[in-house]
């Protein structure tokens, strides 16, 4: 195992750091698949019209197209290897970077045993240091062309990728955010975890700039020069990170979007980590990055 860079307290499986992306943790095992091809496009166009297609996000790849997908994980064994295969079927070329932040559960043993059948990018920290900070590894390495954050515990479906990549390469928008708000295949939150995440995303949406409807959700769509753009200036380790590039990418007048996902909430005694401190947390990153501009 090697040094990812020269903090002691990442390392990485890959044995070097290479520029093109098929041969950096991209599974090119992954056929783009029919579904995005010209020639099903072109006969979808001819069929329904493009307006339905457009409508339906179907829709061609650009050629050599790649999808840089994070995911942190940190003590999620029984989910993660089940959102990895997931991320594998989605048909999009596609490269997987997992951060296990310093997992005590098997989790790690699980990566490496996933590692081993498929390509992915693997990268350890030895102690847990937050999901900012896993995240902030994973784009120091990210060869794709668009980045996008998943979760490990399988509450988001990276089937909406699709939906999400849309307005981006159409070049509608340059931040897409996946709400779990607005679509109707979802499982109902408890009534106090929609409360306060509305009350956050309302809050963030004034003191920050765009209005969103989920500021918290995972996931989080956008070109790789825009995370890469404001790589230096991110500095929270832990779910204060969603509220950090919220208000780092507006800072910088990127266009934002949402687009409604499918979302199936879990509870605390399945796994679920984030709880009433992180609001607070949350609260004080809206102020610090929002009114303060830190």
């Amino acid at each position: 195992m090697n040094e990812l860079n020269a903090s002691s307290d990442v390392v990485s499986d890959e044995s070097q750091t290479h520029s093109d992306p098929a041969s950096s943790g991209v599974d090119s095992a992954i056929d783009p698949g029919y579904w995005f091809s010209d020639e099903y496009v072109t006969r979808m166009q001819q069929t329904i019209g493009p307006d339905a297609c457009r409508a339906l996000s179907i829709y061609p790849l650009p050629e050599a197209f790649c999808l840089s997908v994070i995911v942190p994980v940190y003590n999620e064994c029984s989910t993660v290897q089940s959102v990895l295969n997931t991320l594998r079927n989605t048909g999009l070329p596609m490269q997987i970077i997992v951060v296990d932040d310093g997992s005590n559960d098997g989790s790690g043993e699980a990566l490496k045993k996933f590692q081993d059948e498929h390509q992915v990018t693997l990268i350890r920290h030895p102690k847990n240091r937050g999901k900012g900070a896993a995240i902030r590894t994973a784009i120091e390495v990210a060869q794709g062309d668009v980045i996008v954050i998943q979760d490990a515990d399988s509450e988001y479906d990276p089937g909406d990728f699709r939906v999400m990549l849309q307005p981006l390469l159409a070049g509608e928008a340059d931040v897409v955010y996946g709400t779990r708000y607005g679509h109707c295949d979802r499982q109902v939150s408890p009534w106090w975890h929609q409360a306060v995440n509305g009350f956050l995303s309302w809050l963030a949406s004034v003191a920050i700039g765009p209005r969103l409807s989920d500021v918290e959700t995972c996931y989080k769509m956008a070109r790789r020069e825009d995370f890469l753009d404001i790589l230096p200036k991110l500095k929270e380790n832990r779910f204060g990170i969603e509220i950090e590039l919220t208000a780092r990418w507006a800072r910088k007048n990127l266009r934002f979007t949402e687009r409604p996902i499918r979302y199936h909430h879990r509870w605390y005694d399945e796994g679920k980590k984030i709880g009433w401190r992180d609001g607070v947390a949350a609260l004080g990153c809206i102020f610090r990055y929002g009114l303060l501009r830190r």
